[in-house]
């Protein structure tokens, strides 16, 4: 039998990136793109790779435009980190696992390196995989903190719980990480809203190379733990607009929506150094008429637009500025 898993890409909608910082945001899942693992019994346990993993080239050229597209780091390395934390976890848990192997492959259609939160789908996906060969149960609210856990701890990558709830959860997602509850539960509160309840939503990525999210957001977390309080005081009116964005949804306030969605960039910059091609991207759609923020951590952006004709106009300035608009399908 093959077990087939999916988890799809996300966009935070409002409050990012306070989730790593005990604050609370607002996140969508974005069934446009997703990340798939399949897995059957076999022999031995065999992870298969991605052309990407291979790490074979025509020549100089292509290796230089596969990093261009790519980056440095292939899927392989989430897979095998996701077994060994699920692994471990049986352990901890003392969940004894049926002596059997398997043969694991993923593909991956999420657009890399842009914040739409490609590895943690392909390690969620992974944790379905595992959960379903092995008959193990891990409740919806503590399978984001594992799929956390598999990159802060294995991989070194820096993060908040934002991406891996509402890649488990999916739809429209309010989450809470307070403190209190985050120290006695090791996971937030977290409120499905009603994806219907939404306006029209746009999402913008850059089709050139981005970085790995945790670099851009070590430079915050450093001055967050010494206790810099500009910082500590902006990621908590970035939270504090998730909080406020909640209360609009539900009431289809959108224009106190769209508001929101731009102070939430505008408090990021004042901590965050934003790259000029980033910056492009939200200068371009604002000027458009719709409001704009970061979906993730860089290279793609979120907004609301008006009608068609914004939205016609959105794709034609954005496409100048290497950009594609999608129109995210979430339920």
């Amino acid at each position: 039998m093959i077990i087939e898993t999916r988890a799809y890409a996300r966009a935070g909608l409002l409050g990012n990136p306070s989730d790593g910082y005990y604050g609370k945001t607002i996140s969508i899942s974005v069934r446009n793109f997703g990340a798939h693992v399949s897995l059957y019994q076999t022999p031995e346990l065999k992870i298969e790779p991605q052309i990407q993993d291979l790490h074979e080239y025509k020549n100089i050229n292509d290796l230089v435009e596969s990093v261009n597209l790519h980056g440095y780091y292939g899927g392989d390395r989430l897979i095998k980190a996701a077994i060994k934390k699920f692994s471990d976890y049986c352990q901890l848990e003392n969940i004894r696992l049926e002596s059997k192997n398997f043969t694991i492959r993923y593909l991956s259609t999420i657009p890399r390196q842009v914040g739409l939160a490609g590895s943690s789908a392909i390690i969620t996906s992974c944790m379905r995989a595992l959960m379903k060969f092995y008959g193990v149960k891990i409740s919806e609210k503590m399978l984001p903190s594992l799929v956390l856990s598999t990159e802060v701890d294995e991989l070194g990558i820096n993060a908040g719980l934002q991406d891996r709830v509402i890649q488990v959860y999916e739809g429209c997602v309010y989450m809470d990480f307070d403190k209190k509850i985050m120290e006695k539960y090791n996971h937030g509160k977290y409120v499905h809203l009603k994806p219907e309840l939404l306006p029209k939503l746009y999402i913008a990525y850059r089709l050139d190379m981005g970085k790995e999210s945790g670099v851009v957001l070590n430079d915050v977390k450093v001055r967050y733990q010494k206790g810099d309080s500009f910082v500590i005081e902006n990621l908590q009116k970035i939270g504090d607009l998730a909080m406020k964005g909640k209360e609009a949804i539900e009431k289809s306030d959108y224009e106190t929506l769209h508001k929101l969605m731009d102070q939430n960039f505008d408090l990021r910059r004042k901590i965050m150094n934003i790259r000029e091609a980033d910056l492009a991207l939200v200068e371009t759609a604002r000027r458009c008429g719709a409001s704009a923020k970061f979906a993730g951590s860089g290279g793609s952006i979120i907004g609301m637009y008006k009608d068609d004709e914004m939205l016609n106009h959105l794709k034609v300035e954005l496409k100048k500025v290497k950009a594609r608009v999608i129109k995210p399908f979430i339920q």
